[in-house]
């Protein structure tokens, strides 16, 4: 008898672990742009100018260092789904340089959002937050 106890608790103990699931933790990839942010590279800046308003690429390739990718994925963790923020996926702008380190051509605004998932919409909301 208590060994039928014992495997009925053992068993539920197994069972209520997988009913539970485990803790995911968010995973963003890459360096997060939102569209106002990538709108304002124009042609004609310098590298300088794209690294101060983008930061650093993601992707710096050495053998083509007249092009930075700047390419963001995000996959939410449990509480992100929870509180219902969406995956990013295939956001992938191309910043490409003359020889002189000039801006000759951007692509991918398209696929830069306005707001990214999982952000704060500007540094004010980070300053601004209330306590946790």
């Amino acid at each position: 008898m208590q060994k039928i106890m014992l495997a009925l608790f053992v068993t539920s103990l197994l069972a209520g672990c997988s009913t539970l699931g485990v803790y995911k933790v968010d995973i963003p990839q890459g360096t997060p742009l939102t569209q106002a942010q990538a709108s304002k590279i124009q042609v004609g800046m310098s590298h300088q100018q794209v690294r101060f308003l983008l930061g650093s690429p993601t992707v710096s390739d050495p053998m083509n260092p007249l092009r930075w990718d700047y390419i963001y994925n995000y996959t939410p963790g449990t509480y992100a789904k929870k509180a219902k923020i969406p995956a990013a996926q295939g956001q992938h702008l191309k910043v490409y340089f003359d020889p002189n380190g000039i801006v000759q051509k951007i692509e991918g605004l398209e696929t830069i959002p306005a707001s990214q998932p999982g952000l704060p919409a500007s540094k004010e909301a980070i300053l601004n937050a209330p306590p946790l």
